[in-house]
């Protein structure tokens, strides 16, 4: 399990950390609170590497990512995301979240539906609304 590529992008004002295994169609790999990519996603990485491109998120506040001095929301999470997706270059892709990945993947489905091919959503609160 080596990376094919890791880095940083600029997005919206900090330096979101990312990296990528494998090759296919994107699958976006969000982390729960207080996590990492390696540390919720070892074991998908090491299962999935060979039939997607898995590409794993720190968010801010999170693993290498930097901080920023505003208020934490999963809506800002999913615009990051989206921002960072913007600068690799990937205009659809599948979203998997765990815990609070999980809900920062429905804002990302919610503001942000057309770069969204599937939504994988893993051990998340949600509320329905009418």
């Amino acid at each position: 399990m080596n990376p094919v590529e890791t880095g940083y992008k600029k997005v919206n004002g900090i330096q979101l950390y990312y990296e990528i295994y494998g090759s296919g169609k994107p699958l976006i790999l969000i982390h729960g609170g207080g996590s990492s990519i390696l540390y919720d996603f070892k074991e998908v990485i090491t299962r999935l590497e060979g039939k997607f491109q898995l590409i794993g998120v720190d968010l801010q506040n999170h693993g290498r990512s930097e901080h920023r001095n505003i208020p934490e929301t999963f809506e800002q999470d999913a615009d990051d995301v989206a921002g960072l997706l913007k600068e690799l270059n990937i205009n659809k892709a599948s979203f998997w979240g765990f815990s609070n990945g999980g809900s920062t993947v429905m804002q990302i489905g919610h503001r942000h539906p057309g770069i969204v091919e599937k939504l994988i959503v893993a051990s998340a609160f949600y509320k329905k609304t009418e």
